[in-house]
């Protein structure tokens, strides 16, 4: 963060947004909703790691760098990117609209640094792409790739599970689950879940057990979990 003055407006704000993104919060000490706001950009900026940067003018001691953004009313907001305006906003808003905000700054230099981390193509490279973007499907599809083929089919699930759920992430959901948890180990469990049934009520080990089994059933099989739920419901209650 910044704090920018009349004298050092053009080098601060100017010149640098033509090598990296500038957010620039006008407040003043005496606003009440830029002291909400103020805090909340400063999170979000800091997040970007460097990739935007954050440059505060306070109006009051610095009226001309203040003047060069026509501010009528304050906390006002403006982005630059190479010298121009890129988007602004008037007034407190919430960390989500923020968020929306400054992602709108970097986001063709977020896609590039994925699509780099795809191309790569292991296992420390595709997480990498999650740890930017846990939706990305590219990455996650890949990663689940690599650990079904580690045997790790439990962890090719979560990761899965993560993605925006389409016809080809859903198979790929259902062949991890499968391998998570193969055919003769969904049958013995249910057929243990179906011998504690009738103890779960009065036997707290049953009933430990049951919901351990349970767990352990979820990771291959939700639907069926569900349907255990219920009865384990009818028998408690």
């Amino acid at each position: 963060m910044i704090d920018v003055t009349d004298a050092t407006f053009e080098a601060e704000i100017l010149q640098r947004s033509m090598t990296t993104p500038v957010v620039v919060d006008l407040w003043a000490p005496w606003c009440g909703p830029c002291k909400t706001l103020g805090p909340i950009i400063e999170k979000v900026v800091d997040e970007t790691n460097g990739k935007v940067v954050l440059a505060k003018i306070n109006v009051d001691e610095n009226p001309q760098a203040s003047a060069a953004f026509r501010v009528q009313s304050i906390p006002a907001v403006f982005a630059l990117v190479n010298g121009e305006i890129a988007d602004t906003f008037v007034g407190a808003q919430p960390e989500e609209k923020i968020r929306e905000f400054v992602a709108g700054l970097i986001t063709g230099e977020i896609e590039a640094e994925l699509a780099a981390l795809v191309a790569v193509g292991d296992e420390t490279s595709l997480r990498q792409a999650l740890a930017l973007d846990k939706t990305h499907k590219p990455a996650g599809m890949a990663l689940a790739e690599l650990l079904l083929a580690d045997g790790q089919a439990n962890d090719a699930v979560a990761v899965l599970a993560a993605l925006p759920i389409d016809d080809e992430v859903q198979q790929a959901i259902d062949t991890a689950r499968a391998g998570a948890l193969p055919t003769g180990d969904r049958d013995r469990i249910e057929a243990k879940l179906s011998t504690l049934l009738d103890s779960v009520k009065a036997d707290e080990d049953a009933r430990h057990e049951f919901v351990g089994l349970l767990d352990e059933l979820s990771v291959g099989d939700p639907q069926s979990v569900t349907e255990w739920r219920k009865k384990l419901s009818s028998r408690l209650f």
